[in-house]
């Protein structure tokens, strides 16, 4: 999306990671003055390489659990696009503590830091993970269930955090709900690799990939491009849309199994071989929500939310993507 950023400075938590860094090149695209926070625990230098020389990009390598970096970041920083965390609901549960540290404590130090700097606007990455056993579909905002992982309680709680700050130092921000991202530059390798990343890694290798469960489990999948512009509307959305939560998705759910059906369709086009790959069925696990499927309207209402990319569309792009740098 075409904006005019160009007179402001923004700071991108997690800057290097798979979302920040796709945020990153979108708000250097649009003029704007950038500054990416990162410890590089699992975001990577590669994602940002190509902006390290860009005249508006600065980089500073430090972690949310310090306070000091965190108040260094935010030093003459217009607004905030809040991405460092821990994701994953199997390394919450394998890691509390340290998953508390990062998306608890360090959210509240980045909370403290953009008040004590006089940052205009906070934006942050919350979770569908939020929904726990919700079994109301689709998925509206203001009906949640109880968290079913670590990761899940960690993602509501910067949810109470936001709502509190809100309310006592009369700071605007805005949550964004996503549901289950991808797209370029996220890692299809290691033990915490998200499904799309992952499938598309071993059908390129021409290795069978394993469905967890028996392949009815279904999500709103959604497309990094959407997600870039949720944020960017974000930063601009008129002060009534503020101090609130928004689902970022596409608004539709596919089945695990529907989605290693286009995932074949899609990736024999690229080599014949894959379309003969059957796919493997694993254990459910623990944690995960059965079924995500999300209302977007009140984002359509109140940000002019208006998602690019279907599910194929978005798998599409990712294909040709992973195909180039696998």
């Amino acid at each position: 999306m075409n904006v005019n950023l160009s007179s402001k400075k923004i700071l991108v938590t997690g800057g290097a990671g798979f979302i920040g860094s796709n945020l990153c090149e979108a708000l250097l695209d649009n003029h704007a003055f950038v500054v990416c926070l990162d410890n590089f625990s699992t975001g990577k230098k590669e994602n940002i390489s190509t902006f390290l020389e860009h005249p508006n990009f600065t980089l500073i390598e430090g972690d949310i659990r310090n306070l000091s970096d965190c108040k260094k970041a935010t030093t003459d920083v217009d607004f905030i696009l809040h991405q460092a965390a821990l994701g994953s609901v199997p390394r919450s549960i394998k890691d509390p503590i340290t998953s508390n540290e990062v998306n608890i404590s360090g959210f509240l130090n980045m909370l403290i830091a953009a008040r004590d700097n006089n940052v205009k606007r906070f934006v942050y990455a919350a979770s569908s993970s939020t929904y726990g056993d919700s079994k109301s579909l689709p998925k509206v905002e203001e009906v949640i269930g109880k968290p079913l992982s670590p990761y899940a309680v960690t993602k509501y709680v910067n949810e109470l955090y936001a709502d509190v700050f809100a309310k006592t130092y009369d700071m605007e921000l805005i949550g964004l709900r996503y549901f289950n991202v991808f797209g370029k530059k996220q890692d299809p390798n290691g033990a915490y690799a998200a499904v799309i990343p992952k499938f598309i890694g071993k059908l390129i290798k021409l290795e069978a990939p394993t469905i967890n469960g028996d392949g009815t489990n279904s999500r709103d999948f959604t497309y990094i491009d959407n997600v870039v512009q949720a944020n960017i509307l974000s930063l601009l959305a008129k002060k009534s849309a503020v101090n609130q939560v928004y689902n970022v998705a596409y608004g539709d759910r596919n089945s695990l199994s529907e989605l290693s059906v286009i995932l074949k369709e899609l990736l024999s086009s690229y080599n014949p071989k894959i379309g003969e790959i059957n796919f493997l069925n694993g254990p459910n696990r623990s944690g995960d929500i059965p079924h995500s499927h999300a209302d977007v309207s009140k984002a359509k209402k109140m940000i002019n939310y208006s998602p690019s990319h279907s599910l194929k569309d978005g798998l599409i792009e990712s294909i040709e993507w992973y195909w180039r740098n696998l």
